[in-house]
């Protein structure tokens, strides 16, 4: 994203780092002059999950690193680079952060997508804000979900994986939320139920369906997404249909 908006991350020899996030590990210096001048006129507002922070114990590499495949080694070379770079943003975009009162390596929302909220925020200015006000209650997107909620029967959400990290942040933790205010029951279809997930039903998620019904290796899954995530809202949905038909007595 840093190289284009017109950024550039340099080694200690002044050469182009490459592509993925280890080479950030050889990150020296951060040239901004040919950064698009059309910025400086734009107020950013990032739509991201607060509880995602860049490094630490909590960071991205070591949450989100194991569930995209990384390796414990890849994790620790993928925090110690984002490390580096949180240390070298700070120093170079220091007045940027400070009138945002943002700490690039913790603050919340900062490993939004990977490290992208904290780059938004230190090179561009970025207000990194809480996405549910931002998409969920019509403030940018005309969307109101609590509207459509409250027209509803029933709430079905859903998620690639529904384990720990659901509660933390998650779209579905969110929309859980909204119904159980609402008094209305909530279920979530997931493309994997990981460790955790029983911590759901404690956040208003009645109940989990996963769509994967026999092991399936993850390509065969992705290229056939459609017809899974249509066949498991079926069962959910025959289900609720037998659930009704039981509360009925009919």
């Amino acid at each position: 994203m840093v190289r284009a908006l017109g950024g550039r991350i340099l080694d200690a020899g002044g050469h182009p780092v490459g592509d993925g996030g280890s080479e950030l590990a050889r990150a020296a210096s951060l040239d901004l002059s040919g950064l698009k001048p059309r910025l400086a006129d734009v107020d950013l507002q990032v739509a991201c999950n607060m509880h995602n922070v860049l490094t630490g114990p909590r960071g991205v590499a070591r949450v989100f690193g194991p569930q995209k495949g990384a390796t414990p080694e890849q994790v620790e070379v993928l925090d110690e680079a984002l490390t580096r770079w949180a240390a070298l943003l700070q120093v170079t975009c220091a007045d940027r952060l400070a009138a945002l009162g943002l700490d690039v390596a913790a603050g919340p929302g900062t490993g939004a997508s990977g490290g992208l909220g904290a780059a938004l925020a230190a090179v561009c200015g970025a207000r990194l804000r809480q996405r549910f006000d931002v998409l969920l209650d019509g403030d940018l997107s005309g969307i109101d979900l609590d509207a459509a909620i409250r027209r509803a029967d029933v709430v079905i959400t859903a998620e690639g994986a529904v384990d720990f990290q659901t509660p933390r942040g998650k779209v579905p933790a969110e929309v859980a939320r909204r119904a159980e205010i609402h008094g209305k029951p909530c279920l979530a279809l997931a493309g994997s139920i990981g460790q955790g997930a029983a911590d759901v039903h404690d956040i208003g998620i009645g109940a989990v369906i996963g769509i994967i019904p026999i092991p399936m290796e993850l390509s065969q899954a992705v290229a056939e997404a459609q017809t899974l995530v249509a066949d498991a809202a079926e069962r959910a949905t025959r289900l609720l249909i037998m659930g009704a038909t039981f509360a009925s007595g009919e």
